[in-house]
């Protein structure tokens, strides 16, 4: 796969990638390139092996084809369910000096990550099971940051959010691309959102695979494709990023 001359240089290249456990294929001969600094959403109906995806570029499911990092890339991952009780006796200042602990990065790099992910210390040093569902996963957001990746995979950011918090979630993700240059990575299903804020959507069904521009892949026509049934969202006219 060569990426067009003039093109933004791949931070991601993924070819004829197939994940199967035992006689039942996830995924099939999947392809797709994601471009350096640009986010990408990947969306589908449950089963279609959207965080199958996730595993197998992290490399923790057997896969068969070729997965491609840019030189030097870092990943930043945060898994649709984190196993952390939230009524340990831990505050955020603890989970994210423990992740300093143990990536061996200095802890100045805590006021750091809660500075990119606007979480006041004054929370983070609140235990983790008095965070709100939009504190905790700006925390998750920071965990991830830790040890500056290049490269940031979530997979459902915005479960068990309200509404303006899933809306300020992806507002983080998209000036935090913008000021790190980092390129994201992010498993949904609102689809409003991903409309606003994604560079590319990736579409995965059990039929089919669509990619392209959310103005072109989040058609009613691709969407009751891929999910079997009339799929609906609303969608603002802009897609600023403010």
């Amino acid at each position: 796969m060569t990426a067009p001359e003039g093109s933004p240089s791949p931070a991601l290249e993924v070819e004829h990638l197939s994940v199967a456990f035992g006689a039942t294929r996830v995924l099939d001969d999947l392809s797709f390139r994601v471009a350096a600094g640009t986010s990408l959403a990947i969306i589908g109906p449950s089963g279609a092996g959207k965080t199958v995806l996730f595993r197998a570029l992290i490399g923790v499911v057997p896969s068969t084809g070729t997965i491609r990092f840019a030189a030097g890339t870092r990943i930043g991952y945060v898994p649709q369910k984190l196993d952390l009780q939230r009524d340990l006796p831990l505050t955020g200042l603890d989970f994210l000096n423990a992740r300093a602990d143990v990536s061996g990065v200095p802890s100045t790099d805590v006021t750091r990550v809660l500075n990119l992910v606007a979480l006041d210390s004054r929370f983070a040093a609140q235990p983790l099971g008095t965070l709100s569902g939009g504190q905790f996963q700006r925390l998750l957001v920071a965990f991830a940051l830790m040890g500056h990746p290049t490269l940031l995979l979530f997979d459902e950011p915005t479960a068990g959010i309200d509404e303006p918090g899933k809306e300020g979630i992806y507002a983080l993700f998209s000036r935090l691309q913008a000021e790190e240059g980092l390129t994201v990575l992010i498993i949904s299903h609102e689809l409003s959102l991903v409309y606003r804020y994604a560079d590319t959507v990736l579409c995965l069904s059990r039929w089919r695979t669509f990619l392209g521009p959310p103005l072109d892949i989040l058609t009613p026509e691709h969407l009751q494709e891929a999910y079997g049934a009339p799929v609906r969202y609303h969608h603002h006219e802009s897609r600023d990023t403010d």
